[in-house]
């Protein structure tokens, strides 16, 4: 599988951004303190050790003005920071990186106390690790068959 460039991801990013729904069949995911209960995530925020295998750690980045942009071989994953409203908030959009063309698969946004890097970071790693199960399900489904 080639890894697609920074402009060829920039592009997909444009693509994903003029119609966010049309991509996201189930919303723009709000990170609240139900979601991190939900999700295990809370809990994981609060412990002393820093995990030596973090995910987020394995990206190459690019930064501009308005993102910061993390890709490699099987994610692109956007931040995208807006402070220039009412309550700052930070969207994240995460895709796979499959067959020379990002499929968007998540959105989630965080804000107020939630809107900090180490929420952000988390909830990245949660969501990167539930992808990488699925498809790891998914790979072990379709050769069984």
């Amino acid at each position: 599988m080639r890894m697609l460039n920074p402009m060829q991801i920039e592009e997909a990013y444009q693509g994903f951004a003029k119609d966010l729904a049309k991509w996201i069949h189930d919303g723009v995911q709000h990170v609240d303190l139900r979601f991190l209960h939900s999700t295990g995530i809370l809990p994981s925020l609060h412990a002393d050790h820093v995990e030596t295998d973090d995910l987020t750690q394995y990206f190459h980045v690019v930064e501009s003005a308005e993102k910061v942009t993390l890709f490699n071989d099987q994610f692109i994953v956007w931040i995208i920071p807006k402070t220039d409203i009412a309550q700052p908030h930070t969207l994240v959009l995460i895709a796979l990186n499959q067959h020379d063309k990002p499929q968007l698969e998540i959105a989630f946004d965080t804000h107020g106390v939630y809107n900090t890097p180490q929420y952000v970071l988390k909830v990245l790693q949660h969501h990167l690790v539930d992808m990488i199960e699925t498809e790891e399900t998914i790979t072990s489904i379709e050769k069984s068959q």
